[in-house]
Formats: C-alpha cells, structure tokens, sequence
C-alpha cells in the first residue's frame, strides 16, 4: 500500500474534526501507526479506498472502528485525587443539603474504559453511608469509543490497575476473579450506566440537568471554538449550583463561560 498523501490526510483530519471535534493535525505518525496495517489486513490498496469505505458506509460501523483505533483511552482510578477530595469535602455535602428529592445526577463525558465514572460511585457510596439506598446517584457514563465502553461495562481490571484505590475500598468494592484479575461488586456496577455519545452532537438529548459533570482530559483534543462550544452545552446541562469537573491541564476562558471558578479545574453554575 501506498503511503498516506497529504490530501489524504488533510481530507481525514477535516473529517476526524467534523464529526468527532478530535484534532489530530499534530498526529500523522500516531494515524499511520494506528491504520496502515489494519487497511491492508482488510483489502484495501490504497488509504484512499479505505477513506472511501468509512465517508460511504450509511451504518456507521466503518466509522465507529476509525475512531476506537485512534482515540486512546488513557485513564485510571482515583485520577487527579483533588478533585474526589473536593467532590467529597464540599460539592456533594453541598449538593445533598439542597436536594430535596434525593435524586442527584451525575455525568461522566468522556469515561473512557469507566474508572472514573467507577470511583465516583465509590466515593459517593462511601460518603452516604447507610442513607445510599434512600438516594438515586445513577452515573451517565457516555463515550465516543465502543471498545472502551465494552471493557467499561465488564468491570474487570488487573490488580496493578487497582492499586490507587485505598485496600479498604479494595475489600469492600472488588471481588477476585483470578490471580491476576479482580471484577467491581454489583453495587458498584448497577450505578453506572454507559452509553455511546458523540460530544459534538449539537443537541442533548436529556431531559434533566446533570448536578455534576465530569469531562476531563477530554478537550485537550479540541480546539478553542470547539471547546467553548461544548462547554457553553454543559452550562446550559448544568443544574443550578451544579459543578463541573475539567482536566487540571484544561482550563476555560472566564469571559467565554458563565461557570465561576471555585478550585483547580473546578467550575460551578451559580444558584438562582
């Protein structure tokens, strides 16, 4: 097979960045590692054809297989600890003290293969103790990628990939499963719902609004216009006094958004 042209590649960055807001100009050397043996392991003479294959397939298997070769799923429990710390010591005494109808919604864009939409159900299952079953804490996990939502929704991960988690938590939320392998409990599985979403859909289609959202390390694939864009969508998602979670190398233009600063990658929409 032939290598990549630019125009091929410039045709696919343009159609990456339509439809998924992933930038990936920088990224040449990452999409022919990630592709070339994949389009001639399936037929394909030339990059072209294969860029042909995914623009035309109407069902969008193609395309759902481009985008889980070149996103990478890089995510652990207990990810940037100050914010748990945060969720637990302020957001949610603040946020279960204004609930009235103990149903607190929570979203977690972007979860790749579900360690952190995993740790936030521990931390809130922690926090609330005995009163956990009087409250709804059902966590919307979405993702652009099928293959990390499929390994999210097994709950198995490898004992080196629990080690940030506290050995009580590890008692009492993992169960073995093998020497090596140890499976989230049911408790813990039930509250989290995933769901395939694209970030760049220009409606959400939800019919509450989220009391915290979490999207970190996400919109470092974004360029500005596109951030803004969606950050001004989980504004408008966002309950009164609700919070966003960003990644600590991300930030958000204080004069493009309504969301106040209260910590490190931190963000709140104020109460009415």
């Amino acid at each position: 097979m032939e290598a990549i042209t630019e125009r091929e590649f410039t045709e696919l960055v343009c159609y990456i960045k339509q439809n998924y807001g992933i930038n990936l100009t920088q990224k040449k050397t990452l999409i022919l590692g990630r592709l070339h043996n994949y389009i001639i392991q399936n037929g394909f003479d030339s990059f072209s054809e294969y860029f042909q294959h995914v623009v035309s397939d109407h069902t969008g298997k193609a395309g759902t297989i481009l985008i889980n070769k070149l996103t990478t799923n890089h995510t652990y429990f207990w990810r940037e600890p100050k914010h748990f710390e945060f969720l637990a010591k302020v957001a949610l005494p603040c946020l279960i003290r204004n609930a009235g109808d103990r149903d607190l919604r929570i979203w977690s864009a972007g979860c790749s293969t579900g360690e952190e939409p995993y740790t936030l159900a521990m931390v809130i299952d922690s926090y609330l103790g005995s009163e956990k079953a009087q409250w709804d804490t059902k966590i919307l996990a979405t993702d652009i990628s099928t293959a990390a939502l499929e390994r999210a929704e097994k709950a198995v991960y490898s004992t080196s990939q629990l080690e940030m988690l506290s050995s009580q938590w590890r008692g009492q939320y993992c169960r073995r499963v093998d020497a090596e392998n140890s499976i989230l409990t049911d408790p813990i599985r039930r509250e989290v719902i995933f769901r395939r979403f694209n970030l760049m859909n220009e409606v959400f289609p939800f019919k509450k609004k989220f009391h915290l959202i979490f999207c970190r390390n996400v919109m470092i694939y974004f360029d500005a216009e596109t951030r803004r864009e969606l950050v001004n969508r989980f504004y408008d998602h966002t309950e009164p006094g609700g919070y966003l979670f960003i990644g600590h190398s991300e930030s958000i233009n204080r004069y493009e958004s309504k969301y106040k600063f209260v910590a490190p990658a931190v963000y709140r929409k104020e109460s009415q």
